[in-house]
């Protein structure tokens, strides 16, 4: 089954994830794609890791996500990614288009062929005022894309508002055909 977990910043998405890991005991793999560029990310790091327990897998992946996906995804494995944004963000960083677009192919794949269990967690953006710069609006675009495809793959999809979970979509529910197709 594959979740993608949306929602604003401090929404509750990482901590919803968790708990969709926590709720078996099964093997867990947590694919991050920050990197602590300044102290304050080192911080928000080092919170996130005295969270989770100690005999989860982490997998650092800033960059090539599909091909972390593929190699940790397997049945009975609850694999978790977070989060897609600061990947795009790392992706965007690198201003090379033909790189974007194969990483983002590479995602989307991956996400096809993954079996177990995979969260993909997000920030939601584009609800939010116009950025002023282009970057700003360019990182808003990608964002919004990129979640649009990834909501047409899963077969879940939530919206986490204040901590908590709205299901947007779920099987058996409008919306879900497309992720049940494949």
């Amino acid at each position: 089954m594959n979740i993608l977990v949306l929602g604003g910043v401090r929404s509750g998405k990482s901590r919803y994830a968790e708990q969709i890991a926590g709720r078996d005991s099964v093997s867990v793999v947590l694919i991050v794609t920050a990197t602590a560029g300044d102290e304050e990310m080192a911080a928000r790091i080092a919170a996130h890791r005295a969270r989770r327990p100690a005999h989860w897998q982490v997998i650092e992946e800033p960059i090539e996500l599909g091909r972390a996906i593929r190699r940790a995804t397997s049945t009975g494995t609850v694999v978790i990614v977070d989060c897609l944004t600061l990947w795009l963000s790392n992706l965007l960083a690198l201003e090379d288009r033909n790189v974007i677009d194969a990483q983002r192919a590479a995602l989307r794949s991956a996400v096809a062929e993954s079996t177990g269990t995979l969260v993909l967690v997000s920030n939601e953006v584009g609800s939010g005022i116009v950025p002023a710069s282009e970057l700003g609006r360019r990182f808003r675009d990608e964002a919004g894309m990129l979640h649009q495809e990834l909501a047409q793959q899963c077969d879940q999809v939530v919206w986490m508002v204040a901590g908590l979970p709205v299901m947007v979509k779920a099987p058996g529910r409008p919306g879900a055909e497309r992720a049940s197709s494949r």
